[in-house]
């Protein structure tokens, strides 16, 4: 990922922050490069990201043990608009651009059919996004046959992270007048664009 350095991000409780934030990830590996979209958990202390696919998904038949892999992150992004820059007014020489934040971690994958594995990855997943409901629903609500079924249908993939980087891009190579206008700008639009004001204001 090319990162300029005024978009750099480094700090190691941002990214693992901004990953469990936004956890669905793009897993790609190979060869001949295949991505998977999929949930990732990650275990800070181990510095690994665990995950699982369908069994139907042809990508984990060509991951090898300790092959490269690259897990994507991306959170809010958003289009702006030369217009929110009040430097247009001085020479006009400004252009579009996109706004957003992500994160890459590269590392060395591994996988796994082991059933008790796989519970306890579905279940880390479960636990982790049914957090923000005040009635939690977990895989022991669910009949363990049927759980059981289930997990016989997906297949586990582990990646050791050996390194990650942030990309920040919100505004910061601007003067501060445009970086405040594009913030306003977002925020004005709403939805997920507002999401990026709120990344920028942060």
């Amino acid at each position: 990922m090319y990162v300029p350095e005024p978009f750099r991000q480094e700090d190691p409780a941002t990214l693992h922050a901004f990953i469990r934030a936004y956890p669905f990830a793009m897993l790609v590996s190979g060869a001949t490069p295949q991505a998977t979209h999929i949930p990732l958990h990650f275990d800070a202390e181990a510095q690994v990201l665990r995950g699982h696919l369908a069994r139907g998904n042809a990508h984990w038949k060509t991951m090898a043990a300790g092959q490269p892999a690259l897990a994507i992150f991306l959170g809010p992004h958003a289009y702006v608009s030369p217009q929110w820059y009040p430097s247009k007014k001085a020479d006009g020489k400004v252009v579009p651009t996109w706004n957003y934040a992500a994160v890459h971690a590269h590392g060395h994958l591994t996988v796994t059919e082991d059933p008790d594995w796989l519970h306890a990855n579905v279940t880390a997943i479960t636990d982790q996004q049914e957090a923000q409901f005040p009635e939690p629903w977990k895989v022991t609500d669910a009949p363990e046959d049927y759980i059981r079924k289930m997990i016989g249908a997906i297949v586990g993939v582990e990646l050791t992270v050996t390194s990650m980087i942030g990309k920040w891009k919100l505004s910061q190579n601007r003067p501060p007048a445009d970086h405040d206008g594009v913030r306003d700008g977002l925020a004005a639009l709403g939805g997920a664009s507002k999401l990026v004001a709120d990344l920028m204001k942060r």
